[in-house]
């Protein structure tokens, strides 16, 4: 099949590559001309497991191409999807204004049946508005002979895992107006649900609420556990048994139950405020979200308090050497990570930093350029040398088994402040270390 891909952001290039990947013949459209130029060449601007691979493999074979000329991938697609950015306006409402360009762009140049699909993460109402706007582009060319559909089809794609969520999903949701559209889009994607029926049609309002809802139970999940490892310093339980005892539980499971400094990324963050900000446009207010957003929020400073109790807010001229940047592993995203609001919060009151992470430092460089009390560090052991103490904040798999002993010989002083919990406080404490968990029961 033919497919353009409006959009080569994460969403995107991840879900272009992987199309490429099954057979079908992909455009992938970007006006930054330097970005397509880039991945002509097999440059890939973000880091995301396996991607590079299939990139390289089908530009290679003819199956993937990147373009800036919007007009020519339309008219040789027969699928149409915009995947370009949402960010979040100064009010936390989703910014549509790429995604309404796409759509004019789309009406400008559509000259046969075609079905536009979405894969944006946007507010109810949105694809209605969308199909409006071709149609109005349309009329202006007096083209009104022209048919099309509408879909929306979200993407459920984890950082760091991206590549194997598209290609083994748990579900593929096709948010469509007819059963025409539902069965075009199922023949598309059904090579990745053949083993089980996971294809899920609903109306297309539905469609665009699963994708805000799904983000949004997660984020609940975090923020739930966060508020509950706050109460468990208080009253002296362990939240990680406290994890053990509620995931085991076949209808908790286990999974987005674990206490830490908060979540980040491009998706909960701004799916989280947009969904607010939806509701209160419609009159409703979604009082347990506000919580979630507001937990989240408090969560970093709750860990930035351990840091300077411990120090008796006297940070000034402390070194602290961060391990992880991006926002979680395995991804060099750090939109909204943790770990740049706690540097930032740190220098504020005079502290030095240390930092490291395997991929992310590129991206985060930029943001520290002009301050001369964060540097970035070759490696984890190169940021702990004369540090007051490590803090961790993004668990990055090497990261979990370090050697203790040189840690403890490179500190200045052996404190261990552990934003992930991917530390055992008893045997922290038999190796010599001072350690703060978040919600551990410190023996």
């Amino acid at each position: 099949m033919r497919v353009c891909m409006i959009g080569t952001g994460y969403v995107g290039l991840v879900t272009g590559a992987c199309l490429a990947e099954q057979g079908n013949h992909v455009w992938c459209v970007d006006i930054d001309e330097d970005k397509i130029s880039r991945l002509n060449a097999g440059i890939v601007p973000i880091y995301e497991p396996g991607l590079e691979d299939i990139i390289k493999r089908n530009v290679s074979q003819g199956r993937l191409k990147f373009t800036t000329d919007t007009k020519e991938a339309v008219k040789n697609s027969f699928f149409v999807f915009i995947a370009v950015g949402t960010p979040p306006d100064g009010n936390g409402n989703a910014d549509l204004k790429y995604v309404m360009q796409a759509a004019q762009n789309i009406g400008s140049w559509l000259e046969g049946y075609k079905i536009i699909a979405i894969k944006s993460t946007v507010p109810v109402g949105t694809t209605h508005k969308i199909k409006i706007i071709i149609a109005e582009e349309l009329t202006k060319r007096g083209r009104t002979d022209i048919d099309f559909d509408v879909a929306f089809c979200p993407e459920f794609l984890k950082e760091g895992s991206a590549v194997d969520d598209f290609l083994s999903p748990d579900r593929i949701v096709i948010g469509t107006e007819n059963d025409r559209t539902s069965a075009f889009l199922r023949e598309l994607f059904s090579p990745y649900v053949q083993r089980e029926p996971r294809i899920l049609t609903m109306s297309i309002t539905s469609a665009e609420l699963t994708k805000y809802a799904a983000n949004a139970m997660l984020a609940t999940r975090i923020s739930f556990m966060n508020e509950l490892a706050n109460f468990c310093e208080t009253v002296g339980a362990d939240i990680e048994e406290v994890r053990r005892g509620i995931g085991t539980d076949k209808r908790i499971g286990p999974a987005f139950l674990y206490a830490g400094v908060g979540y980040g990324g491009s998706c909960f963050p701004k799916d989280v405020k947009a969904l607010i900000r939806s509701a209160k446009e419609k009159g409703k207010d979604l009082t347990i979200l506000q919580a979630v957003e507001e937990v989240n929020i408090n969560q970093k400073y709750n860990f930035l308090k351990k840091i300077l109790k411990h120090f008796d807010d006297k940070i000034t001229d402390k070194t602290f050497a961060i391990w992880g940047l991006s926002f979680k592993p395995h991804t060099d995203d750090i939109r909204e990570a943790p770990a740049i609001e706690i540097i930032k919060e740190l220098t504020k009151k005079g502290a030095k930093i240390r930092a490291f992470d395997p991929v992310a430092m590129d991206n985060t460089k930029p943001l520290f350029e002009d301050d001369p009390n964060v540097c970035f560090a070759d490696d984890e052991y190169n940021a702990l040398e004369g540090a007051d103490a490590l803090v961790l904040v993004t668990e990055w798999p090497q990261f979990r088994k370090p050697d203790w002993e040189r840690v403890r010989e490179l500190l200045a002083e052996p404190v261990v402040f552990d934003g992930r919990n991917q530390y055992d406080p008893g045997k922290m404490k038999q190796m010599g270390f001072e350690y703060f968990g978040v919600g551990r029961h410190q023996g």
